[in-house]
């Protein structure tokens, strides 16, 4: 067994018929296998990121201007195509719900597996909080059934979409795959529209600094606004990552995991150009920096919407929506992960009949819902989620590295293009990425230190000594530990 684990005997009620000991307790903690093929998949992996194609990313031409925005995307977009090579590698050696907190467990061991697990929460619970806020304006902009934006709206959003997923996994990720095409189709049709007014020397129209070291009209703010552009150019990649935490419940995760991994991050890439390019070429860098529907201004500027522009309106609250769902689903799935593995409260990965780890969606659900209707800031919300997903990645591409060089001969269905270089580049991108955020919001990276700081002090006190010797992600690190051990014999 491993060190500073138990293996439960399962609270009253979890036993099931001729099940007993840890088979009963993670009889009632398991996800309906085979429910996503790679289709789904890749539209989960699409709608993770859709909406940050919406808004979002134009601040980061008040940071470092098309120049330095540009530059951080595409430094940006490496750091999310490395991880994402690293991590279709991990997924295929180790397919489980616990996603990066399961590659972390086994590459650094419990402390390192939390580390992580606490990051990603941080990111999947914060952020559905400010999309949720996102939607509220939007319906209200729209005039939607004359609804302002309240914790009405806010309160609709989680129950309606929790419900959804309540039904069954499979039944949830076919009504984001829907909600995606919906989104991407109007982002495809933004540009054909956007690109009939696009001007080039709009492209640099942001006043340069002359005070700041390398400014031009290109990086009007110099060479840092290229790093304090970092945050925003990960808005059209931000969440990518999640995909593997669907690895219980997809089909022949080996193959399908890595495919709809990849298929995503081309999708993402060739929209995240079109659209940059596009909406700061239409009306300017300058036009659309501050704009909180950046793709509306760039089709109409000041002027009086226009049927494209209206089209465009709704379809980025179908992108919102996709994001949203998609999310909800991510946080769950890391939560029901730490949950069963006695991480955090074994009750919360207790699944219903449908196979769906309710309390996992209902509480992230009521906490995210209290934040949305107390904060009223999302764009302080997504700040600690950019924090928290930033310290996720650097474990994680950490984590490949690792396993790499400490288990060289362990069985890989799919082998990362450039091994360990690669996963090192994401790696010190991630890291330059996570001081970055130091540069955008302050406040916000130490929030999330702080809540980081709460769960640790939880895990080093309590929770680690309570660990479930059953749960997948540790019988994966105690059959290594047994496997080092005879090796060393």
């Amino acid at each position: 067994m491993a060190q500073g684990t138990e293996t439960p005997a399962g609270p009253p009620g979890d036993a099931s018929p001729g099940v007993s000991g840890t088979d009963a307790y993670l009889h009632r903690r398991t996800l309906r296998r085979g429910s996503a093929g790679w289709l789904l998949l890749t539209g989960l992996g699409v709608a993770y990121v859709v909406s940050g194609d919406f808004s979002g990313w134009n601040i980061g031409l008040s940071k470092g201007g098309f120049g330095g925005l540009a530059a951080a995307m595409v430094l940006m977009g490496v750091m999310y195509a490395c991880l994402v090579f690293a991590l279709a590698e991990l997924s295929a050696i180790l397919p489980t719900a616990g996603g990066g907190y399961g590659f972390a467990r086994r590459a650094l061991g419990t402390w390192g597996g939390f580390l992580t697990g606490t990051a990603i929460l941080i990111e999947y619970i914060l952020a559905p909080a400010a999309i949720a806020l996102f939607i509220g304006d939007y319906v209200e902009s729209l005039g939607l059934f004359g609804l302002t934006s309240g914790w009405p709206v806010y309160l609709a959003c989680f129950a309606i979409f929790i419900g959804i997923h309540l039904w069954g996994v499979g039944e949830a990720l076919r009504f984001s795959l829907v909600v995606t095409a919906i989104a991407v189709a109007a982002l495809l049709i933004f540009a054909v529209g956007a690109f009939t007014e696009f001007d080039a020397s709009r492209l640099n129209d942001i006043p340069a600094d002359t005070s700041a070291f390398g400014s031009s009209s290109w990086l009007p703010f110099g060479l840092l606004g290229i790093w304090a552009a970092f945050p925003f150019g990960m808005w059209f990649f931000l969440g990518v990552e999640g995909v593997p935490l669907a690895a219980e419940e997809a089909k022949d995760p080996v193959r399908s995991m890595p495919k709809a991994l990849a298929i995503s991050l081309v999708v993402l890439v060739f929209l995240a150009v079109i659209t940059f390019i596009s909406a700061t070429g239409a009306q300017g860098a300058n036009a659309i920096k501050e704009a909180g529907n950046p793709l509306v201004v760039a089709l109409q500027g000041t002027g009086e919407p226009t049927a494209l522009s209206r089209f465009v309106n709704y379809a980025g609250l179908a992108g919102l929506v996709a994001s949203f769902f998609s999310l909800i689903f991510a946080g769950s799935r890391q939560l029901f992960a730490l949950s069963r593995a006695g991480y955090l409260p074994r009750f919360l990965s207790l699944t219903n009949r449908r196979k769906s780890p309710y309390l996992g969606l209902l509480i992230p659900g009521v906490i995210g819902f209290t934040l949305a209707a107390w904060s009223g800031n999302g764009g302080r919300m997504l700040n600690v989620a950019v924090f928290g997903a930033t310290i996720s990645y650097a474990l994680m591409a950490l984590s490949h590295l690792v396993l790499r060089r400490r288990e060289p001969e362990l069985p890989r269905p799919y082998r990362t293009p450039g091994g360990a270089l690669t996963s090192s580049v994401a790696f010190v991108l991630a890291c330059s990425a996570l001081v970055a955020t130091f540069l955008v919001d302050r406040d916000a990276a130490f929030i999330a230190l702080g809540v980081y700081a709460v769960a640790l002090a939880y895990f080093a006190f309590y929770s680690r000594h309570r660990l479930v010797a059953g749960a997948p992600e540790e019988e994966f690190a105690a059959l290594a530990a047994a496997e080092a051990e005879l090796a060393r014999d």
